[in-house]
């Protein structure tokens, strides 16, 4: 029967019991306290429970469905795993001899139901079940943070349509290259969380292959009803080998990669505020919410959730890094090096899913200082659009390019602008400079030029302006209509 989608991490609580380890019965002594210590992974592996749960449900339906347990047992099978549920919800905590939260569920259904609960793993191996469960989990916390990535591109969306008429320096290795409108350079950050949100997407494709049924190794030898279990915990497709199935974990590592573009992105976004927040550029004035002062000097203004920003770009980079060095030398079908995969795709979920929100209220509350940003463009940067005058005059790009820098050069030996210099220095870099050359020196007309699509033109940047619009319409659109598990 179908399922339904367990609920989301609940905190925990107590429960007591006796040890229930569901291996063991091959060794004379118990482990070394030592290996108890370090193979215990509760503590990461907890919040799976819903997860688990859920699949559990599933698989006790499935084997019904292959003849292992009759109705009954599975109906009570359910039932049970849903009391579980409930007792989780209460705050159940492990206790000592729960090795890890598969352990601690057994456990508790032993509780509820009694010795029916044993028949609960036939047929599937803690290899399938946790690769399932954290699949599950994966698929779940996507929504999420797409969800804050579109808030994000919201808070840039708004800000653009208030710049439209601004115009700034672009730079280019950090000098002063041409003038851009604003807005045009604060939607060059919302295309790339488009990406990202592309590319969580694929992530979550990617873990939506059901490896239950695999067993530890070789599958089931039960003939369980896998397409039903797809269909019962919304996964896309089975896993073709369940060698593979119990090992893969290409799909953390595809939401890895994800994560680091994200953090990546954030990192770019951040470093362009703090520069344009500083002093020197006084483009952005932060708010008062989200910056902090000085300990030491009461004037200060700390945008350091921006700076943080920066910091998460690391993590999320050292945690692609750690699960690639981790499956790089692995045999293939499972081994215990795999625990730490949890791990790490938790850690850098959970702090993208504290960053972004503090990205976004730090943007949000960002005033733009617009008479700086456009004090800021000199005729200078107008120096490409004099050597266009020149190609427009019939000469090539290379000789106006070569005129164009001499004025330059005469420019700075003044200590004047370009716009400065007197008539005939042009007409001596250049025959073919006319009177109307320094109309090409204005800052807008250079801006409006260059309206191809893409650009920095008015017309490029209203359609810009409308295809982001467009995005989030249809994120918000398909968010609604998808179901998840």
């Amino acid at each position: 029967m179908t399922q339904s989608p367990p609920p989301g991490d609940a905190a925990r609580g107590d429960g007591a019991g006796r040890s229930h380890k569901l291996w063991g019965g091959r060794f004379k002594a118990g482990p070394a306290a030592a290996l108890t210590a370090v193979n215990r992974s509760i503590e990461v592996d907890f919040r799976l429970w819903p997860y688990d749960v859920w699949a559990s449900q599933a698989w006790a339906g499935a084997l019904a469905s292959a003849g292992v347990l009759t109705a009954d047992e599975s109906s009570a099978i359910q039932a049970g795993l849903a009391q579980v549920a409930k007792r989780f919800e209460s705050g159940a905590l492990p206790v000592d001899s729960d090795e890890d939260v598969h352990t601690m569920i057994d456990r508790l259904l032993h509780d509820e139901i009694g010795d029916v609960a044993s028949k609960l793993h036939t047929g599937r191996s803690r290899n399938d079940q946790v690769s399932t469960a954290t699949r599950l989990w994966t698929i779940g916390s996507i929504d999420s943070i797409e969800s804050e990535l579109r808030a994000l591109q919201s808070i840039i969306l708004r800000h653009a349509e208030s710049l439209t008429d601004a115009v700034m320096p672009a730079y280019t290795h950090l000098q002063r290259a041409q003038p851009v409108s604003a807005a045009h350079w604060m939607l060059s950050h919302f295309w790339p969380l488009e990406r990202d949100c592309n590319r969580i997407t694929m992530a979550s494709i990617a873990a939506s292959s059901l490896p239950l049924g695999s067993g530890a190794i070789a599958g089931s030898a039960y003939r369980v009803p896998r397409d039903e279990l797809r269909e019962n915990l919304g996964f896309i497709r089975l896993s073709e080998n369940s060698i593979d199935a119990v090992g893969d974990r290409d799909f953390i590592a595809d939401m890895l990669y994800a994560m680091s573009m994200i953090g990546v992105h954030l990192s770019r976004l951040a470093e362009d505020m703090i520069l344009f927040g500083s002093s020197e550029f006084g483009f952005i004035r932060f708010g008062d919410t989200f910056t902090t002062g000085s300990s030491m000097m009461p004037q200060k203004r700390n945008p350091d959730a921006m700076e943080i920003a920066r910091g998460f770009a690391a993590r999320s980079l050292g945690g692609i890094t750690s699960i690639l060095a981790t499956m790089k030398g692995l045999p293939s079908g499972y081994n215990k090096d795999l625990q730490d995969d949890k791990r790490i795709l938790f850690d850098v979920v959970d702090s993208a899913l504290l960053v972004l929100p503090a990205v976004t209220g730090a943007l949000a509350e960002c005033t733009f200082q617009v008479d700086v940003m456009e004090r800021a463009v000199s005729s200078g940067m107008m120096a490409t659009d004099l050597a266009d005058y020149l190609v427009g005059k019939g000469v090539s790009f290379r000789d106006a390019h070569g005129a164009v820098g001499s004025l330059v050069r005469a420019a700075e030996e003044a200590g004047c602008e370009l716009s400065e210099l007197p008539p005939e220095r042009f007409t001596s870099a250049h025959a073919s400079f006319g009177a109307d050359a320094r109309e090409w020196l204005d800052a807008r007309a250079s801006i409006a030029r260059r309206d191809v699509a893409g650009g920095t033109g008015p017309n490029a940047v209203r359609k810009q302006v409308e295809a982001a619009k467009s995005a989030l319409a249809e994120s918000t659109s398909s968010f609604q209509a998808e179901s998840r598990p």
